[in-house]
């Protein structure tokens, strides 16, 4: 699996990575969901440079030239539920033609110290996969548990062509559980790989709750 860290490089994403991170900007919910859009923007930007490209002939007023084209129908861009949806809103921005699917995956306590978590699957809206590009991003990918369980879910529906996984924050061990768990040939995409995880399994520095930072607390 290869892995594209965007912290090894200098770019604007560290100034929106800086403002989600910080709890003091974290309190106005409208500007933590915009930077969550943000950096899917730019994430989706680079991948872009990634993907399949095919000349078309566009005609101008004044004339005719070909242009490099991505076949956008061939895209297919998901996400988990509820985290992932300003992020995916982010690609989705970038890829507008793209086909979306869906996937309802959370982590569980199963114990009474909250510190071993399982994650659970109970819902999917998505098409075929099979001979698309399938991106799927999700913020955070702490334990991997999640991503491995919706990357099962998707390519179950039908083999893409290829594989793309995007998050925002990660951990050493969800790198690790990605490399055990899914095709050699996926690249995952990151705007930052954290140190690793506090004894309930949150990352660390990391931001907090994703979903309760973007929508609010749940129950």
């Amino acid at each position: 699996m290869k892995v594209v860290n965007f912290s090894e490089q200098n770019s604007v994403l560290n100034q929106y990575m800086a403002e989600i991170r910080d709890k003091s900007y974290q309190r106005n919910r409208q500007l933590f969901r915009n930077n969550i859009e943000r950096i899917g923007m730019m994430m989706a930007y680079e991948l872009s440079k990634a993907l399949a490209f095919k000349p078309k002939t566009v005609t101008t007023p004044l004339g005719t030239l070909d242009i490099p084209l991505l076949k956008e129908e061939d895209l297919l861009l998901a996400t988990v539920l509820r985290a992932g949806l300003p992020f995916h809103q982010g690609f989705l921005h970038v890829f507008d033609h793209a086909q979306n699917a869906f996937i309802s995956a959370y982590r569980m306590y199963t114990n009474r110290e909250h510190t071993e978590v399982g994650i659970h699957t109970e819902y999917m809206a998505s098409p075929s996969a099979k001979g698309k590009t399938l991106i799927i991003c999700d913020p955070m990918l702490a334990t991997g548990g999640s991503m491995v369980a919706a990357y099962e879910a998707l390519v179950a529906t039908g083999k893409p062509s290829q594989v793309h996984i995007c998050c925002i924050i990660g951990t050493p061990e969800g790198v690790e559980m990605l490399r055990q768990n899914v095709a050699d040939d996926v690249t995952l995409w990151c705007a930052a790989i954290d140190p690793g995880m506090n004894e309930h399994k949150y990352i660390v520095p990391g931001f907090g709750d994703c979903g309760d930072l973007c929508y609010g607390e749940k129950l």
